[in-house]
């Protein structure tokens, strides 16, 4: 066995066959798509969340660090915190139509 890092092989059954390869599953992300063809969908939400409002922004389709980055730029103009989890950006507060602004002014045309 040439490579015997055991990090790259946690979670896998032991083998026998000393010629078995571990493949890894390294999953893609898929390239972020312009601007204008993203659609966002932004919305206002308070159940399961202790009766805060939150703002809620999902469609956003593309990498991890665009999201991450979307949701900073997000969080910063509108003052307040939040955090980007499962594919949706969270805002701590009621902003739906300042998101909105802030977003068709960045150049997401498809918001609602």
């Amino acid at each position: 066995m040439k490579n015997n890092d055991w990090k790259e092989r946690l979670n896998v059954v032991y083998s026998t066959n000393p010629d078995f390869n571990y493949e890894h599953g390294e999953e893609e992300e898929t390239a972020t798509p312009d601007k204008k063809q993203q659609k966002l969908r932004v919305s206002i939400e308070k159940k399961g969340r202790g009766g805060k409002t939150i703002t809620l922004v999902n469609g956003f389709i593309g990498t991890e660090n665009d999201l991450k980055e979307l949701g900073k730029l997000l969080k910063t103009k509108c003052g307040v915190g939040g955090s980007v989890k499962d594919g949706e950006i969270i805002i701590q507060g009621e902003f739906k139509q300042r998101i909105i602004e802030l977003l068709k002014a960045e150049g997401y045309t498809q918001t609602k």
